[in-house]
């Protein structure tokens, strides 16, 4: 039989152009970009997670409004679009503007403009941002006789760092707002107009004058613009599959099935097909492999502090209810780290109350878990590195029922890292014990609710369910009698996995176990 071959895969690439020349791997999204710009709106918004395949579908956009044909022969767009006119595009991507004071935004946005002025010229009273981005337009509407297409990729870059600080960001978000203003003054010069980023624009108040902008990111019928749809992994990429389960011994149909518990399970509307994570997905296909790719590339800072800011616990993360108008409340305003988790991919639509109008939010897969949990640790411990041998060898004994050696393992581990401020309380150990069966790839949960009571910690794994009470400077007895008269057990008694009780003791002075009990 003949091996499949492996095709190139764009990991990272988020050049339309390069990606078609070059023959790597592309899904097909034509479809979407000929409905997005022969729409009634000429004005579009769209927000996804980072690394979601944004900047790819502003790129294709700005290809298609060249009139760049070539490039999609064989796509879906192809047998849509007969004309095939070619606009002036004036395309800023605001991912180079991070992390900068007020000067060096300016010095970016006139540097961005001014590789537009050397096509397009500048008059000598185009001073500030504004008038020259204004200029711009209306040199480019004059010179082509065409209306003029702007695409603005991660308009608030230059602003998500900031977005906690009371002090920078009205002065950061002030000069963008001055550099947008145009985009109302100038419709009359203006063929289509599309922007993208991670907070919802209303937020940021960087757009209250331009109110014609239609948002699609919740549009069921925009649902799967960015991502890969489990039907595009079963036609587009069916032979890659295969190919991935060759590489990884198994089945096509497990390796799927694992590629699932890592990479899928986002939804930006409801109802909305599964939509797998892009970056991660086209990693795993690249390096043959399935590792956290999308975490691994960067955790926000800013998402972090927020976490602190808004005093949130890592088992308060998932599981949260919201209203469509809390993904409208200003930044400032904000009064829940909801909205700001589910725009930047950590938290993602797993229902919808059409009675309530509430959404369920979660966390939505394996690997955002997993990568949550991590980059929460060093809350706990100052040297989180040091549990990572801990965890790959629990993980072993838990998977072959040795609850006992795993204890063991932790006990002698947690005695040998020093531990952060403010540990003397209960619901610190329940917490880390929460974060450290997480990055075991169990599912755990905590404070679960019974007739009796709650539950410290619950755990499933594959062939047990664990019920753990967690008690600080006590015996562990204690423990195990609390579960005992609690007849927590009952709770858990169709689950169709058999049930082990836990009791565990923590030593506040020495920040470890001091003793368990296990029936």
């Amino acid at each position: 039989m003949k091996p499949i071959e492996r095709r190139k895969y764009p990991y990272g690439i988020q050049v339309f152009s390069i990606i078609r020349k070059e023959n790597y791997l592309y899904v097909d999204k034509t479809e979407y970009v000929y409905r997005m710009t022969h729409s009634d709106n000429r004005y579009m918004f769209l927000n996804r997670p980072r690394r979601f395949g944004k900047s790819l579908l502003t790129d294709t956009l700005h290809c298609y409004f060249e009139g760049r044909k070539e490039l999609f022969e064989g796509l879906a767009i192809e047998r849509l679009e007969t004309e095939w006119t070619s606009y002036p595009v004036l395309h800023f991507d605001m991912s180079t503007a991070k992390n900068l004071s007020k000067e060096g935004l300016e010095r970016e946005l006139d540097r961005k403009l001014f590789a537009y002025e050397k096509i397009y010229g500048r008059e000598e009273k185009d001073i500030e941002i504004n008038q020259r981005l204004q200029g711009l337009i209306e040199r480019a509407f004059q010179q082509t006789g065409k209306g003029v297409v702007i695409l603005i990729d991660e308009y608030d870059a230059p602003l998500l760092d900031v977005m906690h600080e009371d002090e920078n960001l009205p002065v950061l978000r002030n000069v963008m707002r001055n550099f947008y203003s145009p985009l109302k003054a100038c419709g009359q010069y203006l063929r289509y107009v599309f922007l993208t980023g991670i907070t919802k624009f209303s937020q940021l108040s960087i757009f209250s004058e331009l109110n014609n902008i239609e948002n699609i990111s919740m549009d069921t019928s925009y649902a799967a613009v960015c991502g890969i749809t489990e039907e595009e992994m079963r036609t587009q990429m069916d032979a890659d599959t295969v190919w991935l389960a060759e590489r990884m011994g198994t089945t096509k149909e497990d390796a799927l099935q694992q590629l699932k518990t890592y990479y899928d399970g986002y939804h930006f509307a409801w109802p909305s097909p599964d939509v797998y994570n892009p970056f991660s997905l086209m990693a795993a296909f690249s390096k043959g492999k399935i590792e956290s790719y999308w975490f691994g590339s960067g955790t926000p800072t800013y998402l972090i502090e927020m976490l602190d800011k808004y005093q949130v616990i890592p088992q308060e993360i998932s599981g949260r209810k919201c209203e469509a108008s809390d993904f409208d409340a200003p930044t400032e305003r904000m009064t829940d780290i909801t909205p700001l988790f589910y725009q930047s991919g950590y938290l993602t639509i797993k229902n919808y109350s059409a009675f309530s109008g509430l959404y369920l939010l979660d966390i939505p897969n394996r690997e955002v878990r997993i990568g949550l949990m991590r980059s929460l640790l060093p809350n706990y411990v100052r040297r989180p590195a040091e549990l990572n041998t801990l965890v790959g060898e629990m993980a072993e004994c838990i998977h072959f029922g040795d609850m006992d050696g795993a204890l063991r393992l932790m006990q002698t581990v947690l005695s040998t890292v020093p531990y952060c401020e403010n540990t003397r309380y209960e619901g610190h150990y329940q917490q880390m014990l929460y974060l450290i069966f997480t990055l075991l790839g169990s599912f755990a949960d905590v404070e679960v609710r019974t007739p009796q009571g709650r539950v410290d910690v619950v755990m499933r794994t594959h062939d047990t369910l664990y019920i753990i009470e967690v008690k600080l400077d006590k015996d562990a007895g204690e423990a195990m009698r609390q579960i005992d008269l609690k007849q927590y057990p009952e709770r858990f008694a169709l689950c169709g996995l058999p049930v082990v009780k836990v009791g565990v003791s923590f030593d506040s002075g020495r920040h470890t176990l001091s003793g368990w009990v296990i029936e």
